[in-house]
């Protein structure tokens, strides 16, 4: 198996007049492209491999962000499987004239990593180091949970009667 890359990462940037909404701050959707981004450089990086979205869940916006703030999308490895990633994801953002950042928003990405043949693979297991770890690993496995009482829901609603 390959080693392992960076567990975590951060992009930062300016919001740009191009990611605004018509409230005049910026779009979710842009939001959501940058945790994408975010999560797939971070999960990609560790395990050095091309790595899928298979599932966004529990975004949380909190606070809007402002055109002209500060970005930054911190990206970091809180569960593996066999072939998955669970990347928790936190969007930050502040006025470049300050040192203050407040969290905009918040989710955990699950990835999946892919060979050659687009096939899953094997991705290097992360292990908790400290508390903190231990707590994101519970957290990420509580989401699992929820999620496959979710699936189950769902599966019910497409369900041809």
């Amino acid at each position: 198996m390959a080693k392992t890359g960076k567990r975590e990462i951060s992009l930062r940037f300016l919001a740009e007049p191009g990611d605004v909404n018509f409230g005049g701050k910026v779009h979710g959707g842009a939001v959501m492209k940058w945790i994408d981004q975010a999560g797939y450089t971070c999960a990609a990086g560790w395990s050095m491999l091309y790595c899928v979205t298979v599932y966004v869940g529990g975004i949380r916006f909190i606070s809007p962000i402002h055109i002209g703030n500060v970005v930054e999308v911190h990206a970091k490895v809180i569960y593996t499987g066999n072939t998955s990633m669970h990347i928790a994801v936190d969007v930050l953002a502040g006025d470049p004239r300050e040192d203050a950042f407040r969290k905009t928003t918040h989710c955990v990405i699950v990835f999946v990593a892919m060979d050659e043949h687009g096939k899953p693979a094997p991705v290097p297991p992360w292990q908790p180091q400290n508390e903190e770890d231990r707590s994101l690993e519970s957290y990420a496995r509580k989401l699992m949970g929820l999620r496959s009482s979710l699936d189950e829901e769902v599966k019910r609603f497409l369900q041809p009667e």
